[in-house]
């Protein structure tokens, strides 16, 4: 039988990590986030809703927290798949078991999630002229064909997840991962997924910030 981990990178987002735990755990029993040296009480949510927490004693970046999820799904030998999803409650649950689903059907060994196969996300002119940029980019250095080369939803074999290496622990671990996946060359596919910007992640403004990280990414890598 397949096992998944859910890798949730973690960082001060104590309002809403509860629930986006528990709302994973019907159906992903193996949930592990990891806490990035947050500042707010995010790790006590997680896990009083249930989830698994590694901590980093300071604040590394996304890319950091990732790898160190995956090492630690690694260290269960019966896990199978790993799904890294975001921890401010923009993913969709239903969209991650179909990408696991796809895994499972021995379809491919990548799974990656694109906001731009359908028309469920409602996302602004500039950050989709953001990623619409960086996805052709990528197609340039790269020769995968994505649409969507930034999206956090995304489901890896256990094969592929034992080679994936991040050193770059910020944004930059977006393209990284790509160019990783390029050289090993998995079967891979994209996904239709929904990314719901919600009024929370709104507030906080990470659409924005996205954008410009991704910029910079892409000027300075």
């Amino acid at each position: 039988m397949s096992r998944t981990w859910i890798v949730i990178p973690l960082y001060n987002e104590a309002p809403v990590i509860g629930e986006v735990v528990r709302g994973l755990l019907p159906y992903f029993p193996n949930v592990v986030c990891v806490d990035d040296g947050s500042s707010d009480t995010s790790a006590e949510a997680a896990r009083e809703a249930g989830a698994v927490v590694v901590q980093h004693p300071v604040n590394l970046g996304q890319g950091a927290a990732l790898q160190t999820g995956f090492e630690y799904a690694l260290s269960d030998p019966q896990m199978t798949s790993v799904v890294t999803f975001d921890a401010d409650g923009q993913h969709r649950v239903e969209d991650a078991l179909a990408m696991v689903a796809r895994l499972n059907s021995g379809e491919a060994e990548v799974v990656l999630g694109s906001r731009f196969l359908d028309n469920r996300t409602n996302i602004g002119w500039l950050k989709r002229l953001v990623l619409r940029t960086a996805a052709f980019q990528t197609r340039l250095t790269t020769g995968m064909p994505l649409t969507d080369a930034h999206n956090g939803l995304r489901a890896f074999s256990r094969s592929v997840t034992s080679n994936i290496h991040l050193t770059q622990n910020r944004m930059a671990h977006a393209s990284e991962l790509v160019q990783l996946l390029a050289v090993l060359q998995p079967r891979w596919t994209e996904h239709p997924v929904q990314i719901v910007y919600t009024e929370y992640s709104k507030s906080k403004g990470q659409s924005l910030l996205n954008s410009v990280n991704i910029i910079a990414d892409l000027l300075f890598r």
